[in-house]
């Protein structure tokens, strides 16, 4: 991992990454990025090129290596097995990671929050409710937006569908993750609540009325991250935001 956050440094377009093992046969790379797809690729085999190649020591169907030395088949073969996100949510979508780390370094200001990697795996009951979870949350994604807008601590959030007919959703937020779950249900439970409807073995419902369960309940289905890589440690939402604020030329009244 270190190795991976220098590269991710070197690249300078990650906001944050991380790995997480989603099953006994698939290992998930999780990655909040600036730019397109492929050149994030082509980076990641230039600077990061020898880890890859442990890994696809245990892969299936792996592109040629070394990674360094086959860029294209690397960027090809990352291509068709991406996952495409149904939500994808930033709370600073007009700024850049060099950005947001050139406004920190110009205002000497140093991060000191804690920030911390959410990922949950919902298992859905079937593969028509699969389809259906899918449709409700691109049908609410504008409305989603707004509510984690309201709760105010998530940096990035994506609900993303995977394998065996399983909903993940993963986030980088601010504080403590008990406060983090009731802001969060506070604000956008319902979402959750739909979704309860097609999931195996749910909590009660509504989030709100059951806050504790919703609790023991993410924490329960919440995967650990192998590495959680953050190219501005310990900055929150809000300082973002005020350092974006600040950037801004003042309007000036006669």
């Amino acid at each position: 991992m270190p190795t991976l956050f220098r590269a991710n440094d070197a690249i300078g377009t990650v906001h944050y990454s991380r790995f997480t093992v989603l099953s006994e046969k698939t290992l998930l790379f999780l990655g909040d990025f600036d730019g397109e797809f492929g050149q994030l690729m082509a980076d990641l085999a230039k600077h990061a090129g020898p880890i890859f190649d442990a890994i696809f020591q245990h892969v299936e169907d792996l592109p040629r290596t070394p990674v360094a030395d086959n860029v294209d088949a690397f960027v090809e073969w990352t291509a068709s097995h991406l996952v495409d996100a149904i939500n994808l949510y930033t709370a600073y979508p007009s700024v850049t990671a060099r950005e947001i780390k050139a406004l920190a370094s110009a205002a000497d200001v140093g991060g000191s929050g804690e920030l911390n990697p959410f990922l949950v795996i919902l298992p859905i009951k079937s593969k028509l409710a699969f389809i259906e979870v899918k449709l409700i949350l691109r049908i609410r994604g504008t409305g989603t937006t707004k509510d984690l807008d309201k709760v105010g601590t998530p940096h990035f959030a994506q609900f993303v569908p995977l394998e065996d007919n399983q909903i993940g959703f993963f986030t980088v937020y601010d504080g403590s993750f008990d406060k983090y779950i009731a802001d969060f249900t506070k604000n956008i439970g319902e979402v959750f609540d739909l979704i309860f409807k097609f999931t195996k073995n749910p909590p009660p419902s509504p989030c709100r009325k059951y806050l504790q369960e919703f609790i023991d309940f993410a924490a329960g289905a919440s995967r650990t991250p192998i590495g959680f890589y953050q190219a501005y440690p310990g900055l929150s939402v809000q300082d973002i935001h005020a350092l974006i604020a600040d950037s801004r030329p003042q309007s000036v009244s006669a």
